[in-house]
């Protein structure tokens, strides 16, 4: 039998199929999650703010001798510090970026998986590393804490910061990130009893107003330092705010830990001779006769 050829053509077009085709996913490139030209502006503006106020603190530090220098120079390093993991974030030397997938489940199509690149300062963790233990000496010094709770303190600080700094480069949903988030909270709760506890017990044995102005800066730190955690919830934890509305409270949680604690501190410092412990020996006169650091009182100087 001989087939036309129209009929081959009319029937290649008619004949249909029942398999339906298969959605097609194409994956979307990853999505950067970093600061805006607000959150670079406040970054600038703490760089600038961390430097005014550690020439400043350097140049009351000048004013008294240098047996009572001890407080100036504590609180002089930790806006300068500052200054200089501020510099770092700023200028986009102390930041990276980390890799987190969500997953969006679908009725008729395969999930997606949607990568998420978020901005993180690390240099921020090397800020708190080096500035909280130094802020935790002035507290420590001005209460007369023991060597021993002073050492527990300062290592707990250690501790919740590295455990802050592991938890950030973890995933948003794993249980691991919030591991690490639960033991920095547990070494907070320690720094916590040695300031509360310890330190109300030290401070009993001196006078009125040295009792009554470490109550009130102690106080005063503890609750900006609680102010910490939730915003790491909220930002490099929960990935709730976005990486301005971080800088921006991280901002002004420094700016109140560091030069307002700062300057509360040496002002107060300042004008009661109580709260200022007098550095002989090595601190003020080198390797000489003595040779070594002496604590004294103002009459004992």
């Amino acid at each position: 039998m001989i087939v036309h050829p129209d009929m081959l053509k009319t029937t290649a077009a008619t004949a249909s199929t029942s398999v339906a085709p298969i959605p097609t996913v194409i994956p979307t490139p990853p999505t950067y999650v970093e600061a805006g030209d607000v959150g670079k502006r406040t970054l600038w503006v703490v760089v600038v703010l961390m430097a005014i106020s550690s020439i400043a603190l350097y140049a009351m530090a000048f004013r008294v001798t240098v047996q009572k220098r001890l407080f100036h120079i504590l609180t002089s390093f930790i806006t300068t510090v500052a200054f200089l993991s501020y510099f770092a974030m700023a200028t986009g030397d102390g930041t990276t970026f980390i890799s987190y997938t969500i997953t969006e489940q679908h009725k008729k199509i395969p999930d997606t998986h949607r990568e998420y690149q978020r901005e993180v300062y690390w240099a921020r963790y090397v800020d708190w590393t080096i500035t909280t233990p130094l802020l935790l000496l002035d507290l420590a010094l001005l209460a007369g804490l023991s060597g021993a709770n002073i050492l527990v303190a300062v290592f707990a600080d250690v501790v919740m910061i590295l455990c802050g700094l592991f938890a950030a480069f973890g995933q948003a949903h794993d249980s691991k990130k919030w591991g690490w988030f639960v033991w920095a909270c547990i070494a907070f709760l320690v720094i916590v009893y040695q300031l509360a506890v310890n330190g109300r017990e030290a401070v009993a044995n001196k006078d009125s107003k040295t009792k009554a102005f470490y109550a009130s800066i102690a106080g005063y730190t503890l609750i900006i330092w609680v102010l910490y955690p939730i915003v790491w919830g909220l930002a490099e934890g929960g990935h709730v705010i976005n990486v301005n509305s971080e800088i921006i409270a991280y901002a002004v949680l420094d700016i109140l830990a560091k030069p307002v604690f700062g300057f509360w501190l040496l002002f107060t410092h300042d004008s009661m001779s109580s709260t200022s412990p007098s550095l002989e020996g090595f601190w003020s006169q080198g390797f000489g006769s003595q040779g070594t650091l002496r604590v004294g009182d103002d009459s004992e100087a």
